[in-house]
Formats: structure tokens, C-alpha cells, sequence
């Protein structure tokens, strides 16, 4: 290898994130905005429900704030909380490029990798604070991406001669300066770099449960696979993250970091997802079960929507109205996206996000109900503890798929769980892990932004890689024992592309939100009080398409379940029941 400096060296930034230029409603009864209004309102959001309870529309006396106001609740953004630190922008932006998987991997120019491993090197001798600092946890994924390229990549994602220069010309520095377990990541057998190094191969970790996490690590950074309990077993031992050190179970979050990365960039074994969506079913004890006679469970991504509407609570508050009860589950802000989430809608229309499970079972029986959230901050605390590390990590860890499969209330009835996807090849795994939990049957959707939204748009001679947008796949089962048997259930699988002018819907563009969480309720409240249009489609769609898909008990016949789903809109049923949702959520014990 030859040592070659460049003496420019460009910036590497993350751009900037395209706030939705929010407008002020003045008019709760016609929801006209201001499009004219110039003025900076910067008072203070009151915690009570947004929604006026004797119109049934947003109230404009609890809002009013723009992007300027870095406060705003209307904005995605500002669900973000203050208490997680960012990350370095120069390392993020790489590992946006490294952090992936054998095909998708950027390697780095050489003027890139100057400027990251100068950021490295100047931040572990603390040249760097605060923001600028880099993380332990960047560090960890990083360095566990160099070896795992290194080491099992094609030759067009291993390194780039850029970055062997960048690294033979920091590497003497850098191993005189990173802590040991760093160094461990970048090189764990002491053969990559040409000045090897000692610390790798011999790098037990601090503590038994660090032990068991660098064995894995070494599998894993020589691009191998774990087994179920294996994976299990270090999961239950780090998490719940604790971030005192020397607290007993406290593991380097290098370490953590470098495991979840390195296993995604891998491609994570049907045993090893598994492992990732079982782990921590016991963690609050027995799942509560709901009397009622279906349940299906909706797995969006997690870290929401920035560009469209995102449907899904209108849906479930739609399939309330003839006894079909749905479960969303999330988180209120996720990276990486950051987008608009269930429980970010929830909240700014005033309903209560901390409902336990057992508090979700009694609002899946009540009639005046009939759906439910729970956010994975009340039902998988461990898991919860990782969003600050997974803004770190930058990429979306193993995580990202199997917590859209979550069943944290059971049902006496029929089970299905419907779970969106946006990369090819997770539809199997997914469909996969909805067999193991037994269900009666499961739906993957490619809706817009990989949710779960089927879109009426026409479609686009720009359309997206790989599958197309409304394509589904999935299973039913045509006998029915007790959920929790699946020895023996005879199923039927599909897979299809729904077009929406097949049943009838005029094609439309799907309405942007651009992270605005107002816009996003403003649109789906419109349609629940029967105002037809794109976002009213939407809905429709995608109430009667789950419906159909599933087997639901009366949707066998899709124009059938269409026009349910319809009536539950028009007869204004779909709106009470959301409004009930947000006045009983604060009122449960």
C-alpha cells in the first residue's frame, strides 16, 4: 500500500432536513389555513387535547407554532428528545455510505476517509466537544463496518484504495490513542492493518457479559452468524442499555453498537431475527389477553413517515366500527428517519401515549372503541433504551425489522399481524416471523416510504428499485385451532400488486405532509368526517384491502369490504370512535 495525502480535502455534511414550512389554522369549524400569516407565534402549546370536543375539529387555540421555533409539535422533528445527544455529522454522513450491506455499501473516496479518520484521531485526543465529539457508539458501528468489508465484502464494496490510505496513514496514531476495545473493532485478529497489533487478538472485554459479547463480535466481524441463543443470550444480557459506568450489566457501547450494525450488514439468518423479535416476550410478564373475537396487530416502521400521509391510525378507528379490532404499537420519535409516528398524532390531539398493555386490552373490548396503542416505551423498556444508540448507529439495526412484529396483547379471537417493508427481500423474513408467532394470518404491505399505506397514485415511470409500491404477500389460514397452535395449520399464500383503479378509486397524488404531524391529523380527521379525496381513498383502501387480505369474517368479497369500510366513514362512526379513543385513553385506569 502506498501512503498518499490529498491537501484538499472536502466536507462531508448530512443534509439538512427539509422542514414542512407549517401554516396556522385560524378556522376550527372549515379547517381554511392562513396562508398569508407572517407572524411568529411562540406560545406555549397547552398539554390538553388539541381537538375541539364539540366539533370534532383541531382547535386553534393549541397551536400555532412554525419551524422556526425549534418547540414546534407539529413538526416531527421536535418529538426528537432533548436528552439524546447527536452524533457527529462527519462520521454519520460515512457511515450512511459504509454501515450497510454487501451490495449497497459506498466505499469512501480518498478525500472522505482523510477528513473521517482526521475527525476520529482529533476527537479521541479531545480535540472535538460536545456535538463534534464523536461517539463511542459511531465509533463501534464504524469500525465494525471497516473490518466486516475487510473481511467478507465483494471486492466492488471492500475498501477503496482511498480508504487504505486513509487508514495506513492514521492507523499509527490511531492505536496509539483509541480505547482497547476500538481497537479490537478495527482489527480484532491483528491482521488487516500491515502494523499489527496485539490488543485484538487478545481482547476478552471487561466483565462476563462484555465476555459473551466480544465472542459473538468475533463471529460476527468475520461475517458469520450466530445461533437463536446465542443472540438471545447477549441480548438479555445488555439490555436493558445502562448508561452508568461501572453499574453492574453496563457493556462499552462500542461493543452494543458494532453488534447490531455488524449483524444487519451481514443480513441477519431466519434463527437470528428470531432471536431479535422473541427476545424480550416475558419482560413484563404474561401478555394480557383481549376478549374479542379478532385482533390484528400493525407493525409500521418505527421511525414514521417525512414525505407522506401516513394512514394507519384512521384505519384502525375505520375497522373499529364492525368489530374488527387492531393494535398499533410504536414509539413517539425513531431514527433514522425521524418521521411522523402514531403516537406523535396521538399526543398532539391530546389522547394519552402511556398506555400499559393491560390498559390496552380494556380499550380493544370496549364498544365504543375497538383499537388501541401502545407505545414500546410501556411494553419493551429494553428495547426502548436503544434510540439515542440507534441515532448513533445511523443504519437500521436487525431491530428495525422484527419489532414491526410485536403481539403485546393476545385475543381470545383470531390474530393477524400486518407489517410494512420497503427493501427487497424482508418480506419473507417478516412473513416468516408472523408464522412463528402463530398467527391466523399475516400481511406485508410496500406502501409509500416502505409503511404500510397502499397508494391510489397512477404509477410512475420513476417508480422505486425493485418491488413496486402496493405490492403485498402473505398467508391464511384455512383451518383454525387456537392461535398459539401452528403445528398442522394449513395456510394459503399470496402475493399480488393491488391496483386501485381495479376497484373503482380515480387515481390521485398522495398528499404530502413533509413531517408536518397537524397536516398529517388535518388530512385523515377531513376524510373521517367524509370529505372525499385522496387522503378519504387512502383509508378506504387500505381498511378494505387489510380486511379482504386477511380473511376477515365478511370481506370476502373486496368490493364488499370497501363499501364497509365506507359506510364506517360516512355514517360518521369512524370519527367517533377516534374522538371516544382520546377521551376514554385519559380517563383508564
Amino acid at each position: 500500500m502506498k501512503s498518499l495525502l490529498h491537501n484538499t480535502i472536502p466536507n462531508i455534511t448530512t443534509p439538512s432536513i427539509n422542514t414542512h414550512n407549517h401554516r396556522l389554522y385560524n378556522n376550527p369549524q372549515n379547517f381554511i389555513p392562513i396562508r398569508q400569516q407572517k407572524r411568529v407565534i411562540t406560545t406555549t402549546i397547552k398539554s390538553s387535547s388539541v381537538i375541539d370536543s364539540s366539533t370534532n375539529r383541531i382547535d386553534d387555540r393549541y397551536y400555532g407554532l412554525i419551524e422556526s421555533d425549534g418547540r414546534n409539535p407539529t413538526l416531527s422533528t421536535s418529538f426528537r428528545s432533548v436528552n439524546y445527544r447527536k452524533g457527529n455529522q462527519t462520521l454519520l454522513e460515512a457511515q450512511t455510505r459504509v454501515c450497510t450491506g454487501p451490495k449497497q455499501t459506498k466505499p469512501l473516496t480518498e478525500e472522505q476517509a482523510f477528513k473521517v479518520f482526521d475527525t476520529i484521531l482529533r476527537s479521541a485526543k479531545g480535540e472535538l466537544k460536545g456535538e463534534e465529539e464523536v461517539s463511542k457508539a459511531q465509533l463501534g458501528a464504524f469500525f465494525a463496518a471497516m473490518t466486516i468489508r475487510a473481511n467478507a465484502f465483494p471486492e466492488p464494496t471492500q475498501w477503496s484504495e482511498g480508504e487504505r490510505r486513509a487508514m495506513e496513514a492514521y492507523w499509527p496514531h490511531l492505536i496509539r490513542t483509541l480505547p482497547s476495545d476500538i481497537i479490537f473493532l478495527a482489527d480484532p485478529e491483528g491482521s488487516i492493518m500491515r502494523l499489527g497489533n496485539s490488543i485484538g487478538p487478545q481482547y476478552v472485554g471487561n466483565g462476563s457479559y462484555e465476555m459473551r459479547l466480544v465472542g459473538a463480535l468475533r463471529e460476527v466481524l468475520a461475517g458469520g452468524h450466530l445461533g437463536y441463543e446465542e443472540v438471545q443470550g447477549v441480548l438479555k444480557d445488555v439490555l436493558p442499555l445502562k448508561s452508568e459506568p461501572g453499574t453492574s450489566g453496563t457493556v462499552s457501547e462500542s461493543l452494543l453498537s458494532a453488534f447490531l450494525i455488524g449483524q444487519r450488514m451481514n443480513r441477519e439468518t431466519d434463527r437470528e431475527l428470531k432471536a431479535y423479535c422473541l427476545a424480550f416476550d416475558d419482560e413484563l410478564g404474561p401478555v394480557p389477553v383481549a376478549d374479542v373475537r379478532s385482533l390484528t396487530h400493525y407493525g409500521e416502521p418505527y421511525d414514521g413517515n417525512t414525505r407522506f400521509f401516513r394512514s394507519t391510525l384512521f384505519v384502525a378507528a375505520v375497522r373499529s366500527c364492525y368489530n374488527e379490532a387492531s393494535l398499533l404499537h410504536g414509539v413517539e420519535w425513531m431514527p433514522p428517519k425521524g418521521g411522523i409516528t402514531e403516537e406523535q398524532m396521538l399526543k398532539f390531539m391530546g389522547a394519552n401515549t402511556n398506555i400499559t398493555p393491560l390498559q390496552a386490552k380494556q380499550l380493544l373490548e370496549d364498544e365504543a372503541v375497538g383499537f388501541a396503542y401502545v407505545s414500546q416505551r410501556e411494553a419493551r423498556p429494553s428495547l426502548y433504551s436503544l434510540i439515542e444508540m440507534r441515532e448513533h448507529i445511523k443504519k437500521r439495526p436487525p431491530l428495525a425489522t422484527s419489532e414491526k412484529v410485536q403481539q403485546f396483547v393476545r385475543a381470545t379471537g383470531k390474530e393477524a399481524i400486518v407489517a410494512g417493508f420497503y427493501h427487497e427481500g424482508y418480506e419473507e423474513p417478516l412473513l416468516m416471523l408472523m408464522r412463528r408467532r402463530g398467527v391466523h394470518a399475516g400481511l406485508v404491505v410496500k406502501g409509500e416510504e416502505g409503511a404500510l399505506s397502499m397508494t391510489t397514485r397512477s404509477k410512475s415511470g420513476n417508480a422505486s428499485k425493485g418491488l413496486p409500491v402496493n405490492y403485498c404477500s402473505g398467508f391464511r389460514s384455512l383451518n383454525t385451532p387456537p392461535a398459539y397452535d401452528v403445528d398442522g395449520v394449513s395456510r394459503e399464500n399470496f402475493s399480488f400488486v393491488v391496483d386501485a383503479k381495479e376497484y373503482g378509486f380515480e387515481p390521485s397524488d398522495t398528499p404530502r405532509t413533509d413531517r408536518s404531524v397537524s397536516k398529517n391529523i388535518e388530512l385523515g380527521l377531513a376524510a373521517l368526517r367524509g370529505e372525499k379525496g385522496p387522503a378519504y381513498d387512502r383509508i378506504i383502501l387500505n381498511a378494505g384491502m387489510a380486511d379482504n387480505l386477511l380473511g376477515c369474517e365478511g370481506a370476502e368479497d373486496v368490493s364488499t369490504a370497501l363499501d364497509r369500510a365506507r359506510d364506517a366513514i360516512d355514517s360518521g362512526e369512524a370519527l367517533n370512535r377516534l374522538m371516544n379513543y382520546i377521551k376514554i385513553s385519559k380517563k383508564i385506569k
